[in-house]
């Protein structure tokens, strides 16, 4: 059996340092797998978050070697194991302890973004009637687990904490999901502009290559949200027509 060495980041509140184990690598293991290893038998005391153990909680995010992942869904075999495997928090958040971090404003700036408001049921038995490409294009979205890590690696909360004025890619996602439903009647283009920071983002991508849903991110979501708003408020038309007075099409 191999044995490999994990250097984690051991600390609170922002202040601490990388600590070296040494731990027994086996086939099939994911670097989740080694991190328990390490806390059952060599740190009893390191925080570190986590649940389904299946890629689909989003509990476990960390970065590994300088890149946002899921330990659950990181195997071993597609790591060098001759070299030390960082495993460090999240950077775009408030760390609390070791690999944890507190990803609660994520949740604080779900609650801002106005919610679902369908219109009346257009058939005579209280139903609605949606053609399918309609459910396809927002169904990619609902594949959201919010493991955060497409808010870690965007440079505007990453590099820049601008928490304050940028909602970031995963609720960008959440928006176009609202807005692209053929039911949904609510209006929230001039928030994205405003108060939601659309205009920050300069579509690296990054985001798009962490998910680990595979949600098409940037192509799907933001470039579609960003094209509303230059129709909204630049447009040269639409410009014309409100100096007139006339109503939007």
């Amino acid at each position: 059996m191999a044995t490999a060495t994990f250097r984690i980041f051991r600390g609170e509140k922002g202040q601490g340092r990388f600590q070296d184990y040494p731990a027994a690598v086996a086939e099939g293991m994911v670097v989740l797998d080694a991190v328990h290893q390490i806390q059952a038998e060599q740190a009893g005391d390191m925080a570190v978050r986590w649940n389904c153990k299946a890629g689909k909680c989003g509990s476990c995010s960390a970065e590994i070697n300088g890149m946002p992942k899921l330990m659950c869904m990181t195997r071993l075999n597609t790591l060098p194991l001759d070299k030390p495997i960082t495993v460090e928090p999240m950077h775009a958040f408030p760390h609390l302890k070791d690999l944890v971090t507190d990803v609660s404003w994520n949740y604080t700036v779900k609650q801002r973004i106005p919610k679902f408001q369908p219109r009346k049921p257009d058939a005579p038995d209280g139903s609605w009637r949606m053609a399918q490409e309609d459910v396809d294009r927002v169904q990619e979205f609902r594949k959201c687990i919010e493991c955060f890590l497409c808010q870690d690696v965007c440079h505007v909360l990453r590099d820049h904490q601008m928490h304050d004025q940028f909602i970031g890619p995963r609720f960008l996602v959440y928006a176009a999901a609202l807005e692209m439903h053929p039911l949904d009647t609510a209006d929230r283009i001039p928030q994205l502009r405003q108060d939601f920071g659309i205009g920050l983002c300069n579509i690296t991508k990054c985001c798009t290559k962490v998910c680990p849903e595979n949600i098409t991110i940037t192509d799907n979501a933001i470039i579609p949200l960003k094209e509303r708003v230059v129709d909204r408020f630049f447009d040269p038309l639409t410009r014309f027509f409100r100096m007139f007075g006339q109503k939007e099409a």
